[in-house]
């Protein structure tokens, strides 16, 4: 009951949020953000009111100002909207047919979101290279996933090589954002229990190393904060996940 009480109150307010800010379509694009880190905020304490599922953000401090690459680990759809609410002016690196979903889309390109089309093979990464590139120019933040799709807590992580060509073409510190948010919210599914979601953003990793270090880096500052941010909650009012082998 509780997961179909909030599935329903998450996209009716989305479209509420969608449909009072549609004069916004004409105004420029920064006028739009706050409302876009407001609909994140009120999602997040619709998670908490209905289903119970508090949220913790960690490491605030650890936010550069300006532009900057955020490099998270991504187990469900929460961090799709509430990663958002921690930046002045945030673009998600997101899949091109988002854009061409009616309505939606209006917002996906309103917000100048980094899209990328897979079809294109290697000419999409030097594209989404190119589109990176621009929007640090603009001071804005870069929100890209490096798995490059969800992964469930426990699942072997398989950083793609997207991650590595933003870094070294943007030459920006990367923000490592560990998470556990697969526990109570399942990949593919509403969450339905109480539960604790904790968001942890990491020291910066700075600019000009090489890409192939980066990525080492990256994945070794995301993945072990991620397995003690699962452990943390593993018995967290009742949410219980298999120990690990």
């Amino acid at each position: 009951m509780r997961r179909m009480i909030f599935t329903l109150a998450f996209f009716g307010n989305w479209i509420l949020f969608a449909i009072a800010s549609i004069p916004l379509l004409a105004a420029p694009r920064r006028w739009c953000m706050p409302v876009f880190r407001a609909w994140g905020r009120c999602s997040i304490w619709l998670l908490k009111v209905i289903v119970g599922v508090r949220t913790e953000f960690r490491g605030l401090e650890n936010i550069p100002d300006g532009p900057v690459l955020v490099a998270a680990k991504h187990q469900s759809a929460f961090e799709t909207f509430a990663l958002a609410t921690l930046f002045d002016d945030p673009s998600y690196v997101l899949k091109a047919e988002l854009k061409r979903i009616p309505f939606f889309g209006l917002w996906v390109r309103k917000l100048d979101m980094t899209a990328i089309d897979r079809s294109k093979g290697v000419r999409a990464l030097k594209e989404l290279a190119a589109d990176a590139k621009s929007a640090f120019e603009s001071g804005r933040q870069l929100i890209i996933f490096p798995e490059g799709t969800r992964v469930a807590p426990g699942e072997p992580a398989q950083y793609k090589p997207g991650v590595g060509l933003i870094y070294e073409a943007g030459d920006v510190p990367c923000l490592p954002v560990a998470l556990n948010s697969g526990v109570v919210w399942p990949s593919r599914q509403r969450p339905n229990k109480p539960g604790l979601i904790i968001v942890e953003a990491l020291p910066v990793i700075p600019p000009g190393l090489p890409r192939k270090q980066f990525q080492r880096m990256l994945e070794g500052a995301i993945e072990p904060a991620t397995a003690r941010l699962i452990e943390e909650i593993r018995t967290d009012r009742g949410t219980r996940l298999p120990a690990a082998d």
